[in-house]
């Protein structure tokens, strides 16, 4: 079963992926892989790193002409300003020349720096970075292949910035995803774009940083995804888990979420008719019963704080002198909620590859097509 492990630091030489468990056959396109490196800097309010990364990818092992091997596939994002960082981040015995000892309110500069003993903040920050994300990127762009392949789709929208929220309307699909990504804020229907480019806006005038909410989508999932038997096998379990995993990320809600919870039972679920197959006219659940996919969308949201580096530094201790002192700044964005929608889209995407093979199996992607295959036969009969 798909798992994948990320290395490397912010400003480091670079940023490695492993992905284990991919089955053979799956096809890997080095450009489908940056394509989706290059989502994830999109949206109004991003900082000026976004003009200079390039996320220039190595396929290093697991891959032979075009198809994954079985084995682990390995690729390496080379950060193209290293030149600027090779000292101050050398792997090779010395001492920083200039060390970090303000830790930011919101970040894991304090934490860390207890942690593991060190009053340099610059050993925590370069990996609770969200830059760790783009090595995320590369397992979950090959996740949503593997997911392709069995005809599951997942696509994000940005639903709100800072007090600004979008109107609910039709849940996108896979279609409408190059319509979200053409907006300056990701988000499905122009309505209120221009209200939230407004509030980034007035967020940079103030010096100032925004949150916001993102909804991940997922559509063609069969039913019975995940399971109700043990408490780590939940799929809403799972999700929130990854989810919340992602930098900067603070609440999760599977469909309705906190609205269902101020419903009365009569109002908060999703009833079931026949008519060839059953059938639900709403989806409260966002797409998920029990801990298993009910066989209909599924609707993940995803709420991001503010991002914690301000360029109005807030008032912290220097961990060296104890006395008050103005946080320490990196270069950091206004809004990266675009961006954390097209994170998101990846960690479900991994999520749901893993259940997928999980239930189904397979060395080869035809094996686990035909199990795919086999068991939406079954259904039809049921």
């Amino acid at each position: 079963m798909l798992r994948f492990l990320t290395a490397g630091e912010s400003h480091g030489p670079g940023l490695t992926t492993i992905i284990e468990g991919l089955p053979a056959g799956l096809a890997v396109d080095p450009a489908v892989i940056s394509a989706e490196l290059a989502r994830r800097r999109l949206g109004f309010g991003r900082g000026p790193r976004m003009k200079l990364e390039r996320d220039e990818l190595e396929i290093l092992g697991g891959v032979r002409f075009g198809l994954t091997l079985g084995g682990p596939v390995s690729v390496l994002i080379r950060n193209t300003e290293w030149d600027k960082w090779s000292e101050e981040m050398s792997p090779l015995p010395g001492e920083s020349r200039r060390p970090a000892t303000a830790p930011r309110p919101g970040h894991a500069d304090l934490a860390g720096m207890q942690k593991y003993d060190t009053h340099d903040a610059r050993d925590i920050l370069e990996r609770a970075s969200a830059r760790e994300t783009a090595a995320r990127t590369v397992a979950g762009t090959l996740a949503k292949s593997l997911l392709a392949a069995v005809d599951i789709s997942v696509l994000s929208h940005v639903v709100a910035i800072g007090s600004v929220s979008g109107q609910p309307g039709t849940v996108p699909t896979l279609e409408d995803l190059p319509t979200i990504d053409e907006s300056p804020v990701r988000a499905f229907g122009a309505d209120r774009t221009d209200a939230m480019v407004a509030e980034i806006e007035s967020a940079k005038a103030d010096r100032d940083t925004l949150g916001g909410v993102v909804e991940v989508v997922v559509h063609g999932v069969m039913p019975g995804l995940g399971s109700h038997v043990h408490y780590d096998r939940r799929l809403d379990a799972r999700l929130a888990e990854a989810l919340m995993s992602i930098q900067a990320i603070k609440a999760v809600e599977i469909g309705d979420g906190f609205a269902t919870a101020a419903r009365r039972g009569s109002e908060a679920h999703d009833e079931i008719r026949y008519d060839d197959d059953f059938i639900r006219d709403t989806n409260r659940a966002g797409g998920i019963e029990g801990g298993m996919s009910m066989g209909g969308v599924i609707r993940a949201r995803a709420a991001m704080k503010p991002l914690s580096n301000l360029m109005r530094a807030l008032q912290t201790v220097d961990v060296e002198t104890k006395q008050s002192e103005q946080a320490i700044r990196e270069r950091s964005d206004v809004c990266a909620v675009p961006a954390a929608g097209v994170v998101a889209e990846q960690m479900v995407a991994i999520v749901l590859a893993q259940e997928v093979q999980r239930k189904f199996g397979g060395d080869t992607v035809l094996d686990l097509v035909a199990a795919v295959d086999h068991y939406r036969k079954r259904l039809t009969r049921f």
